[in-house]
């Protein structure tokens, strides 16, 4: 198994400046935009890391973020945020100097699925901005994603739901079958199972399956081995939900299409693009860390959150 250390990391008086640093993206013009959840709010910093100012300020009116669930920036220098002022999913599209591009609610209530320490989940928190699309986990409505255009046109639906053993439970059935999609720069996608069994699916660029596998090694049997098969259940407005925990905590693709994969149990894998395991990987940061959103940035450098830690990801 190798150990990645950082070869960059944000300087004290820029990492002090945000509550909850929950993501984090560089441009291609070198730019990193920081998304910082607890503190409803996106900020820029330049490539020199001296500065960082607030883009994006907490509220419910169009142009702020309330209650915001995910973050991501597109090739092309804008970026999507979700938030659910009210319970409401909303999208929203921005340019890289804050302003306003796009906007549109989803139908229905942003229904909690799946837990992650204080965190709740749902289908918009793990959502896909291409720049010209924005990929949904949505197996409610019958496929494992949806894609919309940025004015919330739904484009169409692929992806059939695995089964679980639990479809007569339809809300733990759904919380198996959510998941973040990552698009593949030579085309395509990756869907990663976040909850129960780790497993993913390779779809190419028509929505049609190439091959499902599942995430297995030997950091990862006994993880595997005591995923509960019954959950508590906590009240919330829309009834009692059951509390899932993730397997995965979050998924990224670089810029040879190999996928990486990090998991609840403290490794991340890495999937060479037929579908082989190619890597096993712990990152030291300040200590052992298990990343829950990672990016490449253009020059193929991997950021990581929590704590926007830059890694040289070659072998």
């Amino acid at each position: 198994m190798e150990t990645l250390t950082p070869i960059a990391a944000l300087p004290a008086h820029i990492a002090g400046s945000f509550q909850n640093l929950t993501s984090c993206h560089q441009s291609k013009n070198g730019d990193y935009f920081i998304f910082d959840r607890r503190g409803h709010s996106v900020y820029v910093a330049p490539a020199g890391l001296d500065t960082a100012r607030k883009l994006i300020e907490i509220g419910s009116e169009a142009g702020r973020v309330l209650d915001p669930t995910s973050f991501d920036l597109a090739p092309d220098g804008t970026f999507m945020v979700a938030d659910a002022p009210g319970g409401n999913p909303r999208v929203q599209i921005f340019l890289a100097s804050g302003s306003t591009l796009r906007g549109f609610r989803l139908p229905g209530r942003s229904v909690p699925r799946i837990t992650l320490s204080n965190f709740v989940l749902n289908g918009v928190a793990a959502a896909e901005y291409t720049g010209t699309s924005i990929f949904i986990s949505q197996p409610e409505n019958g496929a494992l994603v949806t894609e919309f255009a940025i004015d919330g046109a739904p484009r169409r639906s692929f992806g059939e739901p695995r089964r679980t053993g639990h479809e007569a439970d339809p809300s733990v059935h759904l919380a198996m079958n959510s998941g973040a999609v990552a698009a593949i720069p030579g085309g395509g996608f990756y869907f990663v199972f976040l909850a129960g069994v780790p497993q993913f699916r390779k779809y190419d660029a028509d929505g049609r399956l190439l091959f499902d596998r599942h995430v297995e090694g030997p950091d990862l049997d006994r993880f595997v081995q005591a995923l509960p098969t019954t959950w508590k259940r906590q009240k919330t407005e829309d009834g009692e939900i059951p509390v899932v925990l993730p397997s995965v905590l979050t998924a990224a693709v670089d810029h040879r299409d190999n996928l990486w994969i990090s998991t609840a149990a403290g490794v991340t894998y890495v999937y060479d693009a037929s579908g082989e395991k190619r890597r096993t990987v712990r990152f030291r940061a300040a200590g052992m860390t298990s990343p829950t959103a990672m990016s490449f940035t253009p020059q193929g450098r991997l950021l990581v959150a929590p704590g926007c830690f830059a890694f040289d990801p070659a072998p």
